[in-house]
């Protein structure tokens, strides 16, 4: 993890003694994570920010002037990117178990919507019998699924989705209008990828009128900086797939992917300052002003949300070759407020800055009231 000039400056002027714990976002690096997808060779494709990643009015604001639309899966997201000015033309909108008064909410703002059940969608058809849907699909075990640190979004062990059961049980096919897939989270495996969507064309010959596949997002963010999503072989593989899909079809089919994650992942950093050190046999103990309910993926993930660290003291990046096994801990009396075990740090000081890093998606959006600490601002360079 680098730190630029202008995030450096930024952090050294607005952490005083005493500050706040705050989220900092690098603007041109959303913006160059948006266009990668753009780049996608295939031409009549829609791009779609996962909003559970980051809700934040400015990065909404960023990632649609970058051109890129959005999914979401609650009418508290729907309402935010519709306040953010996002057309309903512009909004998918998948979730699970949907009440009947959600259902019929959605439907009103005529945004896209893919349903997650048979049950769901008999319900759909009897309140809107004349309105084609999308459907979201489970494609079983015909690939290995991915366990990943939240579970697993295809096969037998997961909750999600049609399996091959329910969809032979849908009376009417000709009113789906579209496939949506999600193959999990983190995953690099270009090969994994384009196996599960394979599996998606397959399913795709029973539906005569489908005009888009969804293939969802999962795309890697490397926690350490080693490793790095394959973005030509993407481009290929899946522009390939497609331009053979649409060729069987006799027409050009839409391809809808919906990257979270990746968009902000890297671009963000949460700022926070050392405030207590406990020094114990074979490790320190480093107590900061923030606490996991406000960088809640080591909450969420305990054990393995990792991310990356840099300490500043006295505006400059502390650089030490030695280093000591550390447990970094929040502000509170709760005993898995912990923001990383085991990792190795160099003598810390009360008042050193820390700026972790890949924090810009499922963390300010994940932010919870459960122990009382107030929700960090945000700011955008």
């Amino acid at each position: 993890m680098n730190l630029t000039i202008d995030i450096l400056s930024f952090i050294n002027s607005h952490s005083e003694k005493d500050f706040e714990p705050y989220y900092l976002y690098d603007i041109n690096i959303i913006r160059q994570n948006c266009r990668k997808f753009q780049n996608i060779p295939y031409q009549n494709k829609e791009i779609h920010f996962a909003s559970m990643a980051n809700v934040n009015p400015n990065f909404l604001q960023i990632v649609k002037e970058e051109k890129v639309k959005v999914f979401v899966n609650s009418t508290m997201h729907l309402q935010s990117v519709q306040q953010a000015g996002f057309r309903k033309s512009e909004i998918i909108f998948t979730s699970s178990a949907l009440s009947e008064k959600t259902m019929k909410f959605v439907e009103s703002c005529e945004v896209q919507i893919n349903l997650d059940s048979l049950k769901q969608l008999e319900l759909w058809q009897k309140l809107f019998p004349e309105k084609s849907v999308g459907i979201r699909v489970n494609i079983g075990d015909e690939v290995k699924p991915f366990s990943t640190r939240a579970g697993f979004f295809i096969g037998k062990e997961s909750r999600l989705g049609f399996n091959m059961q329910d969809i032979n049980m849908i009376k009417d096919k000709s009113k789906i209008k579209g496939l949506h897939l999600y193959v999990g989270t983190d995953v690099f495996d270009i090969n994994y990828f384009i196996d599960c969507y394979k599996e998606l064309i397959k399913i795709a010959s029973f539906f005569p009128n489908l005009e888009y596949l969804n293939f969802g997002g999962g795309f890697g963010v490397s926690e350490n900086g080693k490793q790095k999503f394959d973005f030509p072989e993407y481009y290929l593989r899946v522009t390939n797939l497609m331009n053979e899909v649409s060729e069987k079809y006799g027409k050009s089919m839409k391809l809808i992917v919906e990257p979270g994650r990746i968009i902000g992942g890297e671009a963000g950093y949460f700022v926070c300052n050392v405030t207590d050190i406990k020094r114990r046999e074979n490790k320190r103990l480093i107590g900061l002003n923030a606490s996991t309910v406000q960088f809640t993926r080591p909450l969420i993930y305990p054990g393995t949300a990792k991310h990356p660290a840099i300490i500043i003291r006295n505006g400059n990046i502390l650089d030490s070759q030695q280093k000591y096994n550390s447990t970094v801990y929040g502000c509170s009396t709760y005993s898995r407020d912990i923001f990383s075990e085991a990792v190795n740090l160099p003598e810390l000081e009360i008042g050193d800055i820390i700026v972790f890093g890949i924090a810009g998606s499922y963390l300010a959006s994940s932010y919870c009231q459960f122990l009382g600490f107030p929700k960090p601002d945000e700011y955008f360079l």
